[in-house]
């Protein structure tokens, strides 16, 4: 099992930043890349950005391309999100997620991810 620690949600005003934070325990060993989602009232959950652990290959999703930075800190086995020029269409709860050992893939659908966080609220408002 892994267990996801997410953190750093919160309020901004438009073009602010904020840095989300996923930490992760347990079987570590069993993990191939984190990813990070996000999700509203009434939609179906959307890939925001993915980062494999062994080469620190990214991807994002062209709505935060230029905006959004995924990292990871190997010492402490967590996954950052860094947010910035936050627009209001960027408010929902954001998930981060691991794939698991093994996998190939693009890693842009959420049914290729094993193990979720709880959640944190994003709003972007003024």
């Amino acid at each position: 099992q892994v267990q996801l620690v997410e953190s750093g949600g919160g309020l901004v005003q438009p073009g602010g930043s904020l840095r989300l934070s996923c930490a992760a325990s347990g079987r570590t060993w069993a993990i191939h890349g984190t990813g990070w989602f996000r999700q509203g009232p009434g939609k179906e959950r959307e890939f925001v950005a993915r980062i494999i652990w062994g080469n620190k290959d990214t991807l994002y999703s062209d709505s935060v391309k230029g905006r959004f930075t995924i990292s990871k800190d190997d010492a402490e086995n967590t996954a950052y999100l860094q947010m910035d020029s936050l627009k209001p269409g960027d408010t929902d709860v954001y998930y981060c997620a691991t794939l698991p050992a093994g996998y190939s893939g693009s890693a842009t659908y959420d049914m290729d991810y094993k193990f979720w966080s709880q959640g944190a609220q994003v709003t972007v408002s003024s």
